[in-house]
């Protein structure tokens, strides 16, 4: 039965880290389809980003007060029906609304699948499931291109959002049938913190000023932030939004930042060899999602035996090995990517970063919830996914600014590329602080 649970939670888990990239390489069937301006276009990918980085947190402490299984199948019906919507929109102000929706249900569930996997298998098997967990993620995030690029050159835009309404459906009727109810220790005693809750959305104008360029409304989500964090100061004998004491837990924290690089590299991977593939070397969608292929299925393969490793050897070595070949890989990839040299040859430096992902997400997730209490697992996933999406913004922020710095993209491209190189490599040397779970696993 676990491992039925495992499937359909990796099923509706994968359904919404596709979302956050399928939509890119039909932008331009899109905008002809809706007769949508670049900037509409642009809000159809970030009023999605949007809302499923601002409400993870607040969503995620839902399932200890909601129980994880009922928001979870909540979040699916939601991020199901939006799908539809999406596919059924007749202009671009109606699918920017419904993604901004689509978004909230794929927080409502996102962090719940964490917790069910914390809730259903024993600490034994939790570092092979995680590992599952996680190569899923790494082969959504990059297959996104793949599997749109195939529905856009095959059938219309719309179906890049069609496509998960079977999905959906059958995550949710295999979820009705065998995730068990569960519950937390505190569930139906414990309130949301109302005020946390307001202040939370600093994060979501944050995010919003980060994706759209606007210093001034940094500023104020940066403020608003900064309530936020003293609001739960003062509220953590009650029941905040925010634990602290989760970041009382060394490894709680370095792993938070470790997942954050990841995903900041693994999205500076997507959006620089779309763009690359595309426009200098002139492939078409289907053969650049192709390209894009073999990292994700290279992270689908080793994810799950680097979780097995999560606290049998050193995380010091993991992580350090880890994100060392997930950086090798983008100095081989700025070694070839001279607009001349076969798309071929960028092969070895894409599986590398697929290796290095691998044997990073799995181990990095296991150890960042191995010791956390029963009864924070909703926070505590709430935290994880939204770090993620954060490290996901920066990404997108950090290497698209670079990459606009220069109109031609061979020349801009290995600037963009080292400074994911030097992210990697700062965290691995932070990584190094890690220190072994207090309980160990047994021999699976």
């Amino acid at each position: 039965m676990s491992r039925a649970v495992l499937a359909t939670v990796c099923l509706a888990f994968f359904m919404t880290m596709l979302d956050t990239t399928i939509v890119n390489i039909a932008i331009p069937d899109l905008q002809a389809g809706l007769g949508a301006s670049l900037d509409q276009a642009l809000w159809v990918l970030n009023g999605y980003t949007l809302a499923f980085a601002g409400l993870l947190l607040t969503f995620g402490r839902l399932g200890d007060r909601f129980g994880h299984r009922s928001v979870f199948l909540a979040g699916l019906a939601v991020f199901t029906i939006a799908s539809g919507l999406c596919g059924l929109a007749q202009d671009p102000a109606q699918l920017i609304a419904v993604r901004v929706l689509q978004g909230a249900g794929a927080a409502l569930l996102m962090p719940q699948t964490l917790s069910i996997i914390m809730a259903v298998f024993p600490p034994d098997r939790r570092g092979a499931a995680f590992g599952v967990w996680s190569g899923v993620a790494g082969l959504a995030t990059i297959a996104g291109p793949a599997v749109g690029g195939v529905l856009v050159d095959t059938l219309t835009w719309r179906s890049v959002f069609l496509i998960n309404l079977p999905l959906g459906v059958l995550a949710f009727v295999a979820a009705r049938i065998v995730v068990p109810p569960g519950g937390s220790p505190g569930q139906g005693r414990a309130a949301l913190d109302p005020i946390g809750v307001l202040l939370s959305a600093g994060l979501s104008v944050l995010v919003f000023a980060l994706l759209g360029g606007e210093p001034y409304l940094a500023v104020l989500g940066g403020l608003l932030l900064l309530a936020f964090l003293a609001h739960q100061r003062s509220a953590q004998d009650r029941t905040p939004l925010l634990p602290f004491r989760l970041f009382h837990d060394r490894n709680f924290a370095l792993m938070n930042a470790v997942l954050m690089a990841a995903l900041f590299a693994t999205v500076g991977l997507l959006i620089a060899y779309t763009l690359y593939l595309q426009a200098v070397l002139e492939l078409s969608p289907t053969q650049a999602g192709l390209m894009l292929a073999p990292p994700s299925l290279a992270t689908l393969i080793i994810s799950p035996l680097a979780g097995r490793l999560a606290d049998r050897v050193s995380p010091r070595l993991i992580f350090g090995l880890g994100l060392s070949l997930f950086a090798a890989g983008f100095v081989l990839l700025a070694l070839f990517s001279d607009g001349r040299t076969n798309a071929l040859a960028l092969l070895p430096g894409m599986i590398l970063c697929g290796v290095g992902a691998g044997a990073v997400f799995a181990p990095a997730n296991t150890l960042a919830m191995r010791e956390v209490p029963p009864e924070l697992t909703g926070a505590a996933s709430g935290v994880v996914s939204t770090l993620r999406q954060v490290g996901t913004v920066l990404g997108t922020t950090v290497v698209g600014a670079i990459l606009q710095t220069e109109t031609n993209l061979v020349q801009v491209l290995p600037a963009a590329l080292y400074t994911v190189v030097a992210v990697l490599l700062a965290t691995a040397v932070a990584a190094w602080w890690t220190r072994r779970p207090t309980v160990q696993h047994t021999p699976i």
